[in-house]
């Protein structure tokens, strides 16, 4: 039997992919990747909870663990979903701005998840109470050590893009048409990068935190991919 492993993103736990993984159906286990203090440490976490063929499935920073997953066990990738993530290793300036909210973090995690999560959401969804108090108490619950520990593992990841050429299954890229933090195109470029079948499908209404923002359209494509690719 195959299993979907899936992977929240930073500052998030199992509630950003529950009710996907509920609709979506089958075999499956929501990973917990908060104590380990690498993208390599993650994945090997994440492909210990299962055996036999798995489908990652990541969201943001588990996008990339997920990626790290099929590198490290190729054999068992029946199939990868990658939702609002992205392939590039450390960016000039980026080490400085993410200590910078690490440091915010240390000082007020209530504050910094206030100043850092609107731009995660889609500007379309601001107006939601209900969902920004949802996404809010659950990164502010993740606590600063976490967040560090997360932050510390972004900043020494691997270059994923180095990789993605190995990648032979095949491949659902989803993304939210309101995201600005890993947009449309860096997923076009995976696509164009991995060896084997993918497609890119678009979301409109919803930002970095499509699988929590727009769960019915990301099990729609979800079940219509895994169909298309007799995966179920």
């Amino acid at each position: 039997m195959t299993t979907l492993l899936y992977v929240p993103g930073l500052l998030s736990d199992a509630r950003v992919w529950r009710e996907v993984a509920e609709g979506v159906g089958g075999g499956f286990v929501i990973a917990d990747v908060t104590t380990q203090d690498s993208i390599t440490a993650m994945a090997q976490s994440v492909l210990a909870l299962a055996e036999g063929p798995v489908i990652p499935v990541g969201h943001s920073m588990g996008g990339r663990v997920s990626m790290e997953m099929a590198r490290l066990a190729p054999a068992r990738m029946a199939g990868l979903v990658l939702a609002d993530t992205g392939h590039n290793a450390l960016a000039e300036g980026e080490r400085a701005k993410r200590e910078a909210k690490v440091a915010e973090g240390n000082a007020d995690m209530g504050a910094m998840v206030k100043a850092w999560l609107p731009p995660m959401v889609g500007a379309s969804r601001h107006s939601d109470a209900a969902l920004m108090g949802d996404l809010t108490e659950m990164s502010v619950a993740c606590g600063p050590e976490v967040h560090a520990r997360q932050i510390g593992a972004l900043i020494n990841r691997p270059d994923a893009g180095a990789s993605l050429g190995g990648v032979t299954c095949p491949v659902l890229l989803l993304v939210g048409d309101e995201d600005v933090w890993s947009p449309e195109p860096q997923h076009r470029e995976i696509a164009g990068m991995v060896s084997g079948p993918s497609d890119v499908v678009v979301v409109e209404g919803a930002g970095h935190f499509l699988p929590y923002e727009k769960p019915e359209a990301v099990i729609e494509a979800m079940t219509d991919w895994l169909a298309a690719q007799d995966l179920r």
